[in-house]
């Protein structure tokens, strides 16, 4: 199966027809503006990387709004990013922790960000059907483990996907990691890279990891 693409959500009406003319979903982030843009498919995302960036703690009281605010809508998320810290280890996965339940009552599949500092044994009594893999962390650690986290995946039958994917490059490393999707912020910024990112995306690499959805 082709990758399945989410671009951030974006206010240019051209970059989201042409989003949408690719058949790539919507990423909503609590961090941004709580729109749908009509689109049929959308991923919500907890907004801790634009805390990250911001030199803030995770806004865990607007996480419960905007949970509230995605349960209002006519279109089921895909999945939600579990709340996370960014290059937080095992902090980050305890947030994650504590608010499975609560994001399974929204959504039929939740990630759990893995950041540097985690390992393989920390996440596999966590996974299954309803909990999956969000590659997260710093850009060093998050390129340097893609693979091995996509056998990881694979080895326990979970959902895989990569984070801040822009280039055909990294389109092409989440593939061969076995992702079952990524995401982007280029191709909402950038009308004019979709059809690059695009094609990339619908490459098959014969020798990738296999996991739920690719």
């Amino acid at each position: 199966m082709v990758v399945i693409c989410y671009a951030s959500r974006t206010g240019t009406k051209r970059n989201l027809a042409a989003l949408g003319a690719a058949d790539w979903g919507l990423l909503v982030s609590r961090a941004g503006k709580w729109r749908t843009e009509g689109f049929a498919r959308i991923a919500a995302d907890n907004g801790a990387w634009a805390d990250f960036n911001a030199g803030r703690s995770f806004d865990e009281d607007g996480f419960e709004r905007f949970l509230g605010w995605l349960a209002a809508q006519p279109v089921i998320a895909d999945w939600i990013v579990l709340p996370d810290i960014v290059a937080g280890g095992l902090e980050s996965l305890r947030l994650s922790v504590r608010y499975i339940n609560r994001c399974l009552a929204v959504a039929p599949l939740v990630l759990i960000a893995v950041q540097d500092g985690m390992e393989h044994r920390d996440l596999a009594p966590l996974v299954g059907p309803a909990v999956g893999i969000f590659l997260g962390g710093s850009t060093e650690w998050k390129l340097g483990r893609m693979a091995d986290w996509g056998v990881f995946c694979a080895k326990h039958g979970v959902y895989y996907h990569v984070a801040r994917v822009n280039t055909a490059k990294r389109m092409f490393m989440a593939i061969a990691a076995g992702a079952a999707s990524i995401d982007g912020s280029s191709a909402s910024r950038y009308a004019v890279t979709l059809p690059t990112l695009d094609l990339a995306s619908r490459h098959r690499d014969l020798f990738a990891t296999r996991g739920i959805g690719s």
